[in-house]
Parts: structure tokens; C-alpha cells; sequence
């Protein structure tokens, strides 16, 4: 007899709740191998590719790509011992619990071994029966979803970023699935052009598209820190002249000429000495106690096609200015293409958003979850500023620090964001902290 093991959606991050169904790498039918991948899922903070905990046949998947499944939900079913039984040329719909399955489990009879038995004197005493075969009833289910009765030769394949684009532009790529090939990112756009003209012509003017993955991710920690944790934020207008001198002499410098050195990576730098004067705006607020942590993980606020991401660099304060300025262009690349793991987004303790890269002077930043304090690093502008007594065209910049005022009193938080344009305004401050 078959084997038969129902492979639930795992918790891949902390406090994972659902996963959308991006693509399957596997149809009923198929042998699998131990940590082959077989699902690429998309959580409420990264896409994650699922091995196959074990080795057998495919015998159903549970869920179409688009659909939404909850945690310890079936998503695919696994005989793991395909050679077991002989199944029939065509068998009844399998039942469990008196409730038929959309698709039979059990092994394929094209794909079916019978196993040698071990005793062949009882083996041959044992006269086959042979059944007549039987055309199986179609099964009805109400309110079956079209897509789960497809066959599975049609699950739509296509990389992220054309599933990406196919779900910007609402476009199901389920009806461009074709046997055998790849949907292309000039399929979708002939899709949408086709699919977007009649709404041109009949005048809608609103589309709707479903909160889900990173972006219901987003909405739901934000509204959870804005209105748990007290926010008071701060503002600081500083002038980085001698900063973005600096970076200027270290890109001929024989250490940085391969590095790119960017105003962010001057701002995590000052952010890591800083906050060895100030620890409170590295520490958690945890009910009946303060946790204070001897290490800098700093979060990096990314804004990718999938959303809004916040992947840490680890033990940041440890790092030279070099070491930071290859984390950050790693981070960012990783992160642009929606390849940050939920691990990477973890367990963060300060977080800096440049805002900057827009052309956005400042903001309040949201601190993110689980943390006390968030900086948000606005445009370097030509601005008139007075130096020695006269004014000058300087190079300018807006610091606004949000942060929990249950940690972090006024005097801290006022502290530590000196401390950040100290450092910004005049590099050489850093050999004094």
C-alpha cells in the first residue's frame, strides 16, 4: 500500500502566520529527492524557497500558486514508498472520512513497481485476481475552485520578477501557462495591455489589489509600534561639507578605490559609535524590564518591489567603515532582488532609513518593532550656511530621530542624536568617543 505524507507549511520565520503560493517546481507524478526544492512561497517578509522533507512520488498538491495557506496547512502530499503496491489503470477517487479527494492519492500506474516479495514459494501459491477495468464517476464538489481542478501541467512558470510584474499589473498567469514553457515578461505585458483597454474604455478609474506578504507585513508593525510605543521625535539640520569631503579623498584611496562609499555608510558608522554613549536607544523595552544589548544588529530600511524590507547588518559596531560600506552594497543588492531571507530581518536592535535617496529632506520615522529608536537620514543639499561669521553655500542635512520614550528619555534621545551629527559634521569627532 501506498505511504502517505502530508507535508505541511512550516513556520519558516518567527511568528509566521500564512505564505502565498508563488510557484511549484513539482507536479503529481514526480519523484522527488530529500531537500530537493520543490515550493517557492512568499511570506509576510521574503520569498522562501521549501525543500521536500522526504523522498517518493508526488501525489497531490494542496494549494494553485496566488493562493494563500496558513501555517500547518497541507500544501502537498508525498508517498514515500511508490513501490509498495500496485494501483490499478484506473481507480476510484480515493476517500477520506467519507469526503472524496479533488486529486487520487496513491501512485500513478504509469509509474507503479510492485516490490519483489521476499518469500516467492508463497508468492507463487497466490493466484492473481485480475479486476475488469472501471471508468471512474466524475467528482463533483460545490464551490470547487477552477484552478484546483486543473491539471498540473498548467501551473504557470515564470521567474520572481515576472510574477512580480505579473502582480503589479494584475495579471493571472495561470491563463498564460502554457505545457513545458517559461511565461515571459513580454507575455504578461501583452496580457495587462489586452486586459487594461476595456477598462480605459468603460471608464474605471480604481483597481483593487489584496493586502498580502510584505506589505500586510508592513501595515500590521507599523500600526502595532505607532500605537504601543510612545514615539517622540527629533529633528537636527547638520552640515556634512567635511563628510562628503572625505568621501571624496577616500575613493582615490588605494583601501576604498573598489568600495562605494555612500552618505549612509557614514551614517551607520556614526550611528555605532554613538549609541557606545547613549546604549538606551539600542535597548528593548520588554514589560517589566529594559533589555540592554552590547551589540549593534542595525536594521537598514529598503524599499524593493516587494515592499518596504528591513534586513540587519550583524554585529555592525565590530565593522570598519570599509567592512560597512560591503555589508550595506550587499544588503541592498540582496535586498533589491527580493533575495533577503526572513532570518536576515530578524532580532534587529536600531534602525536608520535613508530617506535621502528620494529626495525627501526628513520625516517622523516609525521605530520598527522590537526596537527603541530609528534614524531617518534626509537629502545632502547646497544650502546657505553660516561659517566663521559668513555665509556660504554648504552641503546640509536633515537628521530626525524617532524613539520609545519608555526607554529613552528626552536627554538620550537628544544625546545620541548630537552625538550622530557630531560625527557627520566633523569625521574626525569619531577618535574622540
Amino acid at each position: 500500500m501506498p505511504d502517505l505524507k502530508v507535508f505541511p507549511l512550516p513556520d519558516t520565520a518567527e511568528g509566521l502566520v500564512d505564505a502565498e503560493i508563488l510557484a511549484w517546481h513539482i507536479k503529481p507524478g514526480d519523484e522527488v529527492a530529500v531537500n530537493q526544492i520543490i515550493v517557492e512561497i512568499e511570506t509576510a517578509k521574503a520569498a522562501v524557497e521549501l525543500p521536500c522533507p522526504w523522498a517518493g512520488v508526488v501525489t497531490e498538491l494542496h494549494a494553485q500558486p496566488g493562493e494563500t495557506v496558513n501555517v500547518g496547512q497541507p500544501i502537498v502530499t508525498i508517498d514515500i514508498d511508490p513501490g509498495g503496491a500496485a494501483a490499478p489503470v484506473a481507480a476510484a477517487p480515493a476517500e477520506t472520512n467519507g469526503q472524496a479527494m479533488l486529486v487520487g492519492y496513491g501512485p500513478k500506474a504509469t509509474t507503479t513497481k510492485r516490490r519483489a516479495r521476499k518469500d516467492a514459494a508463497a508468492a507463487a501459491t497466490v493466484a492473481p485476481v485480475t479486476a475488469p477495468p472501471v471508468e471512474p464517476e466524475p467528482v463533483t464538489v460545490p464551490d470547487t475552485p477552477a484552478a484546483l481542478l486543473e491539471p498540473a501541467g498548467l501551473v504557470p512558470l515564470a521567474k520572481p520578477p515576472v510574477r512580480k510584474l505579473a502582480k503589479d499589473l494584475g495579471v493571472d498567469l495561470r491563463s498564460l501557462a502554457r505545457p513545458g514553457e517559461v511565461v515571459t515578461r513580454e507575455d504578461v505585458q501583452r496580457a495587462a495591455e489586452a486586459t487594461t483597454a476595456p477598462v480605459v474604455t468603460t471608464g474605471g478609474r480604481e483597481r483593487r489589489v489584496p493586502v498580502k506578504g510584505v506589505r500586510k507585513m508592513t501595515a500590521q508593525a507599523m500600526v502595532e509600534s505607532a500605537f504601543t510605543a510612545p514615539h517622540v521625535t527629533e529633528f537636527l539640520t547638520v552640515d556634512v561639507t567635511p563628510m562628503m569631503e572625505l568621501r571624496a579623498r577616500l575613493k582615490s584611496h588605494p583601501a576604498f578605490r573598489d568600495v562605494k562609499i555612500t552618505p549612509l555608510t557614514f551614517a551607520a558608522k556614526a550611528v555605532c559609535l554613538a549609541v557606545r554613549r547613549t546604549p538606551d536607544v539600542n535597548a528593548t523595552w520588554a514589560g517589566e524590564e529594559i533589555v540592554y544589548k552590547d551589540y549593534v544588529h542595525l536594521g537598514i530600511a529598503a524599499a524593493t518591489p516587494r515592499g518596504l524590507v528591513v534586513p540587519k547588518v550583524r554585529d555592525a559596531d565590530g565593522m570598519s567603515l570599509r567592512e560597512l560600506a560591503l555589508a550595506l552594497e550587499q544588503l541592498t543588492v540582496t535586498a533589491r532582488d527580493g533575495k533577503t531571507s526572513p532570518a536576515d530581518m530578524l532580532n534587529g536592535t536600531i534602525t536608520i532609513t535613508n530617506v535621502g535617496v528620494f529626495g525627501v529632506d526628513t520625516g517622523t520615522p516609525i521605530i520598527n518593532p522590537g526596537e527603541s529608536a530609528i534614524l531617518a537620514l534626509g537629502a545632502i543639499k547646497d544650502m546657505p550656511w553660516v561659517v566663521d561669521g559668513e555665509i556660504r553655500v554648504r552641503k546640509v542635512c536633515q537628521l530626525s530621530l524617532s524613539f520609545d520614550h519608555r526607554v529613552v528619555d528626552g536627554q538620550q534621545g537628544s544625546q545620541f542624536l548630537a552625538d550622530v551629527g557630531a560625527v557627520l559634521a566633523d569625521p574626525a569627532m569619531a577618535i574622540t568617543f
